[in-house]
């Protein structure tokens, strides 16, 4: 297979430009060589940040989440702060951002856990999860179509709460269940 038939996208038109998302139709080139059109959303991307209380030698820490009316979701949903990209920003300046906006803290550091893709089957969206350590409270600054509440909850109580199906935001799942296992070795 030459690269001109590698699989891949082969043109794009733009069907609708939104303020958080985009519309694209491409026509693309799948690995068996067939081609077709797909609807694909771009999004800049995002980050999000479990905010950790205790310091890193506890072994059930405090988290900060947040409950967030969601109206996608139709009513409110526990989350972890996190929030799309400015252009030109990182990753780790839009978690602090997001960090202090929705909960009014500010890490002293931030550990990157991982990327993950939200939902590659119809948009390019990538979601950058830290952990935050050393917080200090300064007040938030939240937009003006947010509408929540932060809480202090214990991870044993965050697990659980994933467990009973209580959160099922995917982006505050994989990040908590990460910095768990991983981080906690739990």
């Amino acid at each position: 297979m030459t690269d001109e038939e590698a699989p891949g996208r082969i043109g794009s038109q733009r069907l609708y430009t939104g303020r958080v998302l985009n519309l694209d139709m491409d026509a693309v080139r799948f690995p068996d060589g067939t081609t077709g059109e797909l609807e694909i959303i771009r999004h800049p991307g995002a980050s999000a940040v479990v905010p950790v209380l205790s310091d890193d030698t506890a072994s059930d820490p405090q988290i900060l989440l947040i409950r967030q009316y969601r109206y996608a979701a139709g009513g409110p949903v526990w989350e972890i702060p996190a929030g799309r990209l400015d252009q030109g920003e990182t990753p780790e300046a839009c978690a602090r951002r997001e960090l202090l906006e929705e909960t009014g803290a500010e890490a002293a550091r931030l550990d990157r856990l991982t990327t993950i893709h939200t939902t590659p089957g119809f948009t390019d969206e990538r979601i950058h999860l830290f952990a935050a350590w050393g917080l200090t409270m300064r007040g938030h600054q939240r937009e003006a179509d947010e509408f929540m509440e932060v809480h202090p909850l214990a991870l044993s109580r965050i697990l659980g709460m994933l467990k009973d199906g209580e959160i099922t935001d995917a982006k505050t799942m994989v990040a908590v269940l990460f910095f768990a296992g991983f981080r906690l070795g739990l």
